[in-house]
């Protein structure tokens, strides 16, 4: 529907037909549950199919609603107004389908051979496809149990392949979104006390000597101030970044917890359970242990436990992933650390451990460069200098290495011919050619690097020269704006220096909204299109010079 309508005729549509079925339900489930009129004292009990209506309809309400303000924001122009799923998403989309049609027609199935009621089957599946293992409900015959090897474990497949593709979509898409976010705000706070201060000359670009002398500082080396202090707002967002992240969703499985042992607090009267022995199965069915001493038993407590462990899913992924980057990984380095002053000594001294410390630590401040120290794998993935050597030596990555290579050689041939004519601008061009496509095999190998390659100025003055800038002119710079106004039609431009092609030169500052530090890409990503679309704009040129003919060659042609 996506690809077949536009976005502002399919999304009223598909809202209006989440709002229509979500009425549709609830004028159901009030019909069926009034009218029944029972003796005194006599008791009564709603079915599964019941409570499953009522959580289908609010589910359908809440998402026609988070749709309207879907729309809302594409109106004013915060998302875009024509939408199509990446392929994560629809992966992602997919893999979820999958587990739920896998989860219900195994439930049938069940339901025929252990002559089970649908829904108790689909109770059952769900706890054991998710490996929660209640215990309440078993299969007895020999087919059923013989068809749980291949239904358990194809089960267990496809939820590893939801969790994997929520880690992935939900997780890294959303770390830099925020992480983004973050480090905007963080820009913005810093820039207005600065200039609170009075120290806004340090952001102003030095046009001449006597400005310079003013200062007290070159435009290179005020420019370098300017990276250095955005590397720090980086540093210091990302550290906010990951324990937000933690809270947020450190937040969300304590409210997961408190809130389904409240409703199996009520639900489960029947079995007279406290709060505490909920808080306890909630607990444990949370965290898939499963002793199954405790099980809802009634018609509300089953439904509603196969809803609230579908959310637990990537509610306790997302926890357990935020907890590598912050809790995990401090008690991984303090391990770490313990063990070198003690059983497991490095090859690095005492003394290069302490400095490395203090170097941490601090941020840099105790001493101008820390020793190399090893870091350790992490427990999320992180690859080490070997892996990602090894990674690098794929079949995409050869190839492009044997282009860039073959393209070096003809360069430099290309350089020699023409320092054997005398020809010396020629040569200074190929030479530049040359050097450009030796930077791009470099920045090629750092694409896939993890954590991804962060430059130091000096490198990133020399990827600038490249692209035609120099740090210490300030044709290009300007002082950092501290917040962009729209209503001028200076919109946010992240990584959008001057280095694309414009006639008119873009001027930017490290710690401006056009920096190359700014954004979502990754610098080796924005480093690789830059110099390539730099390349590409000189071979450009070159063609278009020696296609022209001189004039004094084509009249004596003639």
């Amino acid at each position: 529907m996506a690809r077949r309508l536009s976005f502002s005729i399919a999304q009223p549509i598909t809202i209006v037909g989440w709002y229509v079925a979500s009425v549709l339900l609830i004028a159901l489930v009030s019909t069926a549950s009034a009218g029944l009129k029972l003796a005194p004292g006599q008791n009564r009990a709603l079915t599964q199919a019941f409570y499953y209506a009522i959580m289908a309809a609010g589910l359908y309400f809440i998402i026609a609603t988070l749709m309207v303000f879907t729309v809302y924001g594409a109106f004013k122009g915060h998302y875009p107004k024509e939408f199509k799923l990446t392929m994560s998403q629809r992966t992602l989309m997919l893999q979820t389908i999958s587990f739920m049609v896998y989860m219900l027609g195994g439930a049938a199935v069940y339901a025929r051979v252990e002559n089970w009621k649908f829904l108790d089957a689909v109770y059952w599946a769900n706890f054991t496809l998710l490996t929660v293992g209640i215990g309440d409900l078993a299969p007895l015959t020999h087919l059923g149990r013989a068809l749980l090897f291949p239904y358990a474990i194809g089960g267990i497949v496809i939820l590893g392949l939801v969790v994997g593709s929520i880690r992935s979509l939900v997780l890294e898409r959303g770390k830099k979104k925020m992480g983004s976010r973050m480090v905007e705000k963080k820009r913005e706070r810093l820039l207005k006390r600065i200039d609170n201060t009075g120290e806004a000359i340090k952001l102003t670009p030095v046009s001449n000597e006597q400005q310079a002398r003013k200062a007290g500082i070159s435009e290179r080396e005020r420019r370098k101030e300017e990276f250095h202090l955005m590397r720090k707002i980086q540093n210091q967002a990302s550290v906010r970044q990951k324990w937000t992240a933690l809270l947020i969703s450190g937040g969300a499985w304590f409210s997961l917890w408190f809130i389904g042992a409240a409703v199996f607090y009520r639900s489960e009267r029947n079995q007279s359970w406290t709060y505490f022995q909920s808080l306890y199965f909630a607990y444990t069915a949370l965290l898939t242990i499963g002793y199954g001493d405790y099980s809802p038993s009634s018609n509300s407590g089953k439904p509603f436990f196969v809803f609230w462990s579908l959310l637990a899913v990537p509610t306790l992924t997302i926890l357990i992933s935020n907890m590598g980057d912050t809790v995990v990984k401090g008690i991984r380095d303090l391990t770490i650390y313990l063990g070198e002053f003690t059983v497991l000594p490095g090859e690095a001294s005492t003394k290069d451990r302490l400095k490395h410390s203090a170097y941490k630590l601090t941020n840099g401040k105790v001493f101008t460069k820390g020793p190399m120290m090893d870091e350790p794998p992490g427990v999320l993935g992180e690859k080490n200098d070997e892996d990602r050597e090894n990674r690098n030596q794929g079949s995409y990555a050869a190839a492009s290495e044997n282009l860039a290579g073959a393209l070096e050689q003809q360069e430099l041939a290309e350089a020699d011919a023409a320092r054997s004519r005398g020809d010396k601008l020629d040569e200074d061009i190929h030479m530049y050619h040359f050097l450009l496509i030796k930077e791009l095999r470099n920045v090629l190998k750092h694409l896939d690097e993890s954590p991804p390659r962060k430059y130091t100025y000096e490198e990133w003055a020399w990827f600038l020269r490249l692209m035609g800038e120099d740090e210490s002119s300030n044709t290009s710079h300007r002082k950092a704006p501290i917040k962009v106004k729209k209503e001028n039609g200076d919109e946010p431009d992240l990584q959008q220096g001057q280095t694309d092609d414009r006639e008119q030169l873009r001027q930017w500052s490290w710690v401006g909204n056009r920096s190359p530090l700014m954004g979502d890409a990754e610098e080796a990503e924005w480093v690789l299109e830059r110099l390539s679309a730099t390349l590409e704009k000189e071979l450009r040129r070159q063609s278009k010079s020696q296609n022209k003919v001189p004039v004094g060659k084509s009249s004596s042609s003639s």
